[in-house]
């Protein structure tokens, strides 16, 4: 992924908020020896700061690959709390169960195996927060999937919402970056949704699911 920052800054906002726990460190060790795609330090942080602000008990993650967004879920939500983990593949389901239980969370996580978007529209209870990081064409469906599952005051955050700047590129038709483009202008113009930009790590999009009382604030 690009990274539209300076050297200096970036280096020093990855420092700012690196993991301090040996299990993080371990999954992002692993990831990037493997390549495989988790969100960084900085996603997990203000995802987790945002939960317990709003005091999350309850999160799906459409998409969770390994369990390190789970992590940070997890330990946000509180030994109460549910964090639900899907993925497509069953081999990384198992590698985030070890992670979990070796993290302590394991027993606050609930692990489903299939199509994110079809697990969750199958829930009955709505969430505090959803996470989006799935296939990038599913992005405008899963945040139709989304908004109606969320508990209003509760928090949306899609991750690659800024897909290494192609979506500023307006001649990059890739069916991804297409889809991603239509995700930010619906998750901003959706009458329910707040929504903001967050650069970091490829792009975060932050949505905060209101109601009639807040809505003022969206003519803004």
């Amino acid at each position: 992924m690009a990274n539209h920052l300076s050297p200096e800054l970036d280096r020093y906002l990855v420092a700012h908020h690196a993991s301090r726990s040996p299990i993080l460190r371990e999954m992002e060790q692993w990831a990037k020896e493997n390549d495989f795609p988790i969100f960084g330090p900085e996603c997990g942080r203000t995802v987790a700061t945002l939960s317990v602000a709003i005091e999350a008990r309850r999160v799906f993650e459409m998409g969770s690959g390994v369990g390190y967004s789970t992590v940070w879920f997890a330990a946000a939500v509180g030994p109460t709390g549910e964090v639900v983990h899907t993925d497509g593949d069953a081999a990384n389901t198992e590698a985030a169960r070890g992670y979990l239980d070796r993290a302590g969370f394991l027993d606050r996580c609930r692990f489903l195996n299939g199509d994110a978007l079809e697990l969750l529209a199958q829930e009955q209870e709505p969430f505090d927060c959803i996470l989006i990081d799935v296939n990038k064409t599913q992005y405008p469906l899963a945040l139709r999937i989304a908004t109606e599952k969320l508990r209003y005051g509760g928090l949306i955050f899609t991750h690659n919402a800024i897909w290494s700047g192609r979506v500023a590129d307006t001649s990059d038709l890739e069916p991804s970056t297409v889809a991603i483009r239509q995700y930010n202008r619906d998750a901003v113009d959706h009458p329910e949704l707040m929504t903001f930009l967050d650069p970091i790590h490829d792009g975060l999009a932050i949505s905060l699911k209101v109601g009639e009382a807040h809505a003022a604030v969206k003519q803004l």
